[in-house]
């Protein structure tokens, strides 16, 4: 099925516990079996048990495309080593930044990525390097944090209720989608927490009312 409404350990905040691609998605190793069976049925994809810097908030702090996964600094040796085993086939790295919350600062589908505009020059290129694609700065007053305030896949651009319409101009330039604005978990503008998807379904969270999943999976053109 590729619309669910969920939740993990009892928050609608599904975005902040994994990063999915078309490929993989990566969730926190606490998942139980029942989790792990409902976000693989609803991405259609395999599902990846990892930590990042010993946490389960894998959404907070890696951000992942088909070609690779970008990691928080307090990820451990051990843990890059795991990841890379688990998936072999994409590029696995951290990057040095003290804007450490990755995910939080970082908007990516498989062909570009959106970050923080307070990302260094050394951070653009590792992050280009890992996920292979373009990277470019947000220039978006409202909300630095892109990663966790929008929801971008290969398929469709979800943005929050407060971005302006010049903000939605340069997003929609960047990535070449028709975004559409919304909130999720009742309200909650930090959308890109409260879902999580890759072109094929998306989990919503729990909270999440129906005009709410209704305008999350037009923009992200999801089907019934």
């Amino acid at each position: 099925m590729p619309i669910i409404k969920y939740s993990i350990h009892e928050s609608g905040y599904v975005g902040a516990f994994g990063t999915a691609t078309d490929k993989y998605v990566f969730m926190g190793n606490s998942l139980n079996a029942t989790g792990i069976r409902a976000v693989s049925g609803a991405l259609d994809t395999e599902c990846l048990l990892i930590t990042v810097g010993m946490s389960d908030l894998v959404g907070i702090f890696a951000r992942a495309n088909s070609n690779g996964i970008v990691l928080s600094n307090i990820a451990t040796d051990s843990e890059i080593k795991k990841i890379k085993e688990l998936a072999g086939d994409i590029n696995v790295g951290s990057i040095s930044s003290n804007l450490n919350a990755i995910g939080n600062n970082v908007l990516a589908n498989d062909k570009i990525a959106i970050v923080n505009p307070e990302y260094g020059n050394e951070d653009i290129r590792e992050i280009r390097n890992i996920l292979g694609v373009e990277v470019v700065r947000y220039s978006g007053e409202s909300f630095k944090t892109v990663g966790a305030s929008n929801v971008l896949t290969n398929r469709g651009l979800l943005i929050n209720n407060r971005c302006s319409d010049e903000e939605k101009e340069e997003l929609d330039k960047a990535t070449g989608m028709d975004s559409i604005r919304t909130t999720a978990n009742t309200g909650a503008l930090s959308i890109g927490l409260s879902v999580l998807a890759n072109s094929k379904g998306v989990v919503i969270g729990s909270e999440t009312t129906g005009f709410e999943i209704a305008r999350i999976t037009d923009a992200l053109d999801i089907g019934d």
